[in-house]
């Protein structure tokens, strides 16, 4: 594996030329049945914030404006990716707080630098997961050769669309960007919420900003010292244990799905049809990298399970492949935003950090992690690999590290695939005056404003005066976790006819990938 280079300081490549000023955002009701308050609205802002008066770009914005006397200024909020897009997502915490903290906010969600509605948005191959794609386990060097030249094919059409744009597609360009939000908005400091990915952006921008920090909350957070290949690489050890513990609580409810009360048969049972699969796409359309893809968004939020459970249990008990199409289509299929989520994710990961170069260096440490933990090793390789061939060089990654915050409040599960715990741990470390809330036992990614009342108090109180819990562990407080889901009862399956989703919230607006 090729070595990272040093971590450089963010505020150490600070532009010298002066920022832009931008202009005040036009903002207009674009409210929705959900969110009847929303405003929407677009800024421009230099491609190139060390060249602020040289090409510009349009960043779609929306906000829920604040009611209440006591206003506490503009909290930015991000749902992770890179590649996600923000702007529903401020209407969703504005009324999943307590109705007198959110009246104190103006909440703005933003659609991040070639995401969504912002523009230009990137879409470097419409349709490159179309199904059914080459299984993602190679079984022998011609078919391992096959997804390598599918990679890289994707990489060489992002930088002969996006040529003079993958350069300023990152993260320290959207912290930049975040920052001529506040510019527009006329605050002096930011408040910031962000899940998953937005862990690191808001990390980020406390390193760039510290000054301009007023309160900062991390749910779910990124391992800022291993961006990006060593924290793919830790995710796939952890999928594989959301994985069977999946397959434990399918064991759980043997009464309900029939497949046996041993955990470890029915996850040789997945396996099984994963390779039947291969020869056999379920419908036409459902091969081995759609079944995986199917599944991972139960490692990602455990209220999939029954849904999961249900669909497998159809196809291996009854032979209904159209159960096997119905999750695909309703967890996995990818459409034109979603081309576009993915377009945006390699272009901010591969320029973020090194990334190998060689594909024996690939090969070598994915067939190790495949054979320890199968579930997710070679699929997730195979989404990241494009950065093996990236066309633009790779920048050096921020060292986060900081000591003149304010207090920040981290949120963390102690089981989360996406995000492992260690990663929470790391950051609390990194930000000095940090405090790390756990919630003992949880899977689940993306853990606040989902219905655990323990954690979301100590959002509120941190977001209403301040106050953080401080402790003398390694975490400062506590919660229990949430009970794991129930299989679904009749009338649920008859609600869900026609479509296996479930509800999503939270869930629905972070997506299954960072």
């Amino acid at each position: 594996m090729t070595s990272a280079p040093t971590a450089a300081s963010a505020r150490d490549a600070a532009p010298a030329a002066a920022p832009a000023v931008p202009s005040a955002v036009a903002w207009k009701a674009c409210g929705t049945t959900s969110y009847p308050t929303l405003q929407c609205g677009t800024l421009k802002v230099p491609l190139d914030h060390a060249r602020p008066h040289g090409r510009t770009i349009t960043l779609a914005l929306s906000r829920v404006p604040h009611t209440a006397k006591r206003y506490q200024g503009p909290l930015l909020v991000n749902p992770g990716g890179p590649g996600g897009s923000g702007l529903t997502l401020a209407g969703f915490v504005a009324s999943s707080l307590p109705p007198a903290v959110a009246a104190q906010y103006d909440v703005i969600g933003f659609d991040p630098r070639g995401v969504g509605k912002s523009e230009p948005a990137l879409d470097c191959s419409p349709g490159y997961f179309d199904p059914v794609r080459p299984d993602p386990v190679p079984h022998g060097t011609k078919e391992e050769a096959a997804n390598v030249a599918r990679a890289a094919s994707f990489a060489k059409a992002c930088g002969r669309k996006y040529g003079s744009l993958l350069k300023y597609v990152d993260t320290v360009s959207t912290v930049r960007d975040m920052d001529a939000i506040r510019a527009a908005l006329h605050a002096k400091k930011i408040n910031y919420f962000g899940y998953s990915y937005g862990t690191y952006l808001g990390a980020v921008y406390a390193e760039l900003f510290p000054e301009r920090v007023r309160r900062l909350v991390l749910d779910s957070i990124v391992d800022p010292t291993g961006v990006w290949y060593r924290d793919n690489i830790n995710q796939d050890y952890a999928f594989d244990a959301r994985h069977k513990a999946f397959a434990a609580w399918t064991a759980k409810h043997d009464a309900t799905y029939h497949l046996g009360k041993d955990p470890g048969k029915i996850e040789a049972l997945w396996y099984r049809v994963h390779e039947k699969l291969r020869t056999k796409p379920a419908g036409g359309k459902v091969g081995p990298g759609e079944f995986e893809d199917s599944f991972v968004p139960g490692g990602y939020y455990n209220g999939y399970w029954p849904y999961l459970a249900e669909g497998f249990a159809a196809y291996v008990r009854n032979g209904d492949e159209d159960a096997l199409v119905s999750l695909y289509e309703d967890f996995a299929a990818v459409d034109a935003g979603g081309d576009n989520g993915y377009s945006v994710y390699t272009s901010v990961q591969c320029r973020d950090a090194s990334w190998p170069r060689d594909w024996r260096t690939w090969h070598k440490d994915t067939a190790k992690v495949h054979a320890k933990a199968p579930f997710l090793a070679w699929n997730n390789a195979w989404y990241n690999a494009p950065c093996a061939f990236w066309p633009v060089p790779s920048k050096r990654p921020v060292n986060v590290r900081n000591s003149q915050l304010p207090p920040v409040l981290l949120f963390q599960a102690t089981d989360d695939a996406a995000t492992p715990y260690e990663g929470g741990v790391t950051m609390h470390h990194l930000l000095k005056r940090s405090s790390l809330v756990v919630e003992k036992g949880g899977g689940n990614h993306g853990i606040t404003l989902s219905g655990n009342a323990c954690l979301d108090a100590h959002l509120s109180a941190y977001l209403a005066d301040g106050t953080v819990p401080r402790g003398r562990g390694t975490a400062d407080a506590v919660c229990d976790r949430l009970p794991d889901p129930e299989p679904l009862t009749a009338a649920a399956k008859a609600g869900a006819a026609g479509s296996a989703a479930p509800d999503r919230g939270l869930h629905g607006l972070l997506g299954t990938r960072r």
